[in-house]
């Protein structure tokens, strides 16, 4: 092994390391029914450098208990030691260190494994060389978890179809705990068909059997890829481009009588047909399709929706067209400046609740901290809300969020003690919050976001 020249703050060498990354991408694009060898030959201290390099500093901690400041003493040794296990096989997946986070509302929550350092930066080396490969694969309506394709890029896509259009039928599809479910005997022949790189698959394995901490109990889940993973996202995305995206690009569209789409980011995906039997035929189909590969499609979230683009110059009479949402958006038809109509975006109305009782929430468990750093980390996830959130006709949909961390914040600064109570009133927190003022509403327009 090329030793590395000067200070390890400084990146080595990297034109090597990308050069084999886009011959691998190259001969992928060439020879896209081979399953690639040699892969692993990237899998090299180089690599590894740079995939540390991405791996984010404030992270929590897996089981071990190591931060990224530690992990970065003797930092060369230990990515040389990564990959001569990695390559001798003698790797060994330490278990992922499993907690939970909200999901929609209510009490539903997310479980999320979360690996160590070291375990981030391997997977993170593969996940850069698997991406070589699938990028040339993965189909133009896949936008999860990709390199420069982000979640509002697939809401403009199926915008600009629908406009396109004037409207259609629209499959708005749920899949039930998805990332749980995958089964690893079919994700291990989807791998196969592009992959025959020993070492490759062999880590990939480990991963899918790391066992799961929690609580002080160790387990071993015989199916899905734990939400955390550095590879799962990109394992998630190959698992799904052989069960749906190819299936139906190449055999569901040729049985259909009208034009159709799929537009899809990560498990979260819509289908859009110009004819409405299409939508009918494909909706029966889908079902039996993913229970095929162990997937469960939820009926009562699962749904056709009429979205015709409403005719003439007045609505009076006429059936309402529907909504559906998509990415945390609800798409409508509304007006445009010149009177036409237009597919919109505001902000879902469960989104919108969820954000301000999270808020709430917060605000309840840290009234009697600083009231300077109560605001600034308001101001954080309010700039992070309207960051993703805010897209051209969709300020009302800010300003409700706007408001209601606005009256959450007063509350919980009320309840401080029991005086407040009394002499904290919303003349008081007016001039509080002009001397301590949190974020208002903005529209990003034309800013193309990363994914959320």
């Amino acid at each position: 092994m090329v030793p590395l020249q000067g200070n390890t703050s400084e990146p080595p060498p990297s034109d090597s390391v990308f050069t084999k990354l886009e011959r691998i991408a190259a001969l992928a694009e060439q020879m896209p029914q081979t399953a690639l060898r040699t892969l692993s030959h990237c899998l090299d201290r180089e690599l590894l450098w740079h995939a540390n390099r991405l791996v984010r500093p404030d992270a929590a901690v897996g089981v071990d208990g190591q931060t990224y400041e530690d992990f970065q003493e003797g930092l060369l040794a230990r990515l040389d030691q990564l990959v001569d296990e990695a390559h001798q096989g003698t790797y060994r997946a330490p278990p992922v260190r499993r907690t939970y986070i909200p999901k929609g509302t209510g009490n539903e929550t997310r479980p999320l494994g979360i690996p160590t350092v070291a375990d981030k930066v391997l997977q993170r080396a593969v996940v850069m060389i698997l991406e070589s490969i699938y990028e040339q694969d993965f189909h133009e309506g896949s936008h999860g978890y990709r390199k420069k394709r982000s979640a509002h890029q697939a809401l403009n896509m199926l915008r600009g179809w629908l406009n396109q259009k004037g409207g259609g039928f629209v499959l708005d599809v749920d899949v039930r705990k998805y990332f749980e479910t995958i089964d690893h005997g079919h994700l291990r022949e989807f791998l196969k068909r592009r992959v025959a790189d020993g070492v490759l698959l062999r880590l990939i394995g480990k991963w899918l059997k790391a066992g799961v901490l929690e609580e002080g109990s160790l387990s071993y889940p015989a199916e899905g890829t734990p939400q955390g993973g550095v590879i799962s996202p990109l394992l998630a995305n190959i698992y799904l481009h052989y069960v749906l995206d190819m299936w139906f690009e190449g055999e569901v569209k040729p049985m259909l009588k009208g034009e159709a789409i799929l537009i899809r980011f990560a498990d979260d995906f819509v289908l859009g047909f110009t004819d409405e039997s299409d939508s009918q035929l494909v909706h029966e189909l889908l079902g039996p399709r993913f229970s095929a590969y162990g997937l469960t499609i939820h009926p009562e979230k699962t749904q056709r929706v009429r979205f015709e683009r409403p005719s003439g110059g007045s609505t009076v009479g006429q059936k309402k067209p529907g909504t559906f949402d998509f990415l945390g958006f609800t798409l409508h038809w509304g007006r445009t400046r010149r009177g036409g109509w237009t597919v919109k975006t505001r902000t879902a109305s469960s989104r919108i609740r969820r954000t301000i009782t999270r808020i709430d929430d917060w605000c309840r468990k840290n009234r009697h901290g600083p009231v300077p750093e109560q605001r600034a980390t308001l101001n954080r996830k309010l700039h992070g809300h309207y960051n993703y959130f805010g897209r051209p006709g969709n300020y009302y949909s800010l300003s409700r969020v706007y408001r209601g961390v606005l009256r959450a914040w007063k509350k919980w600064l009320t309840r401080r003690s029991r005086a407040s109570r009394v002499s904290f009133t919303w003349s008081r927190f007016e001039q509080l919050e002009s001397r301590h003022p949190l974020a208002t509403p903005r529209i990003r327009v034309g800013v193309v976001r990363a994914n959320p």
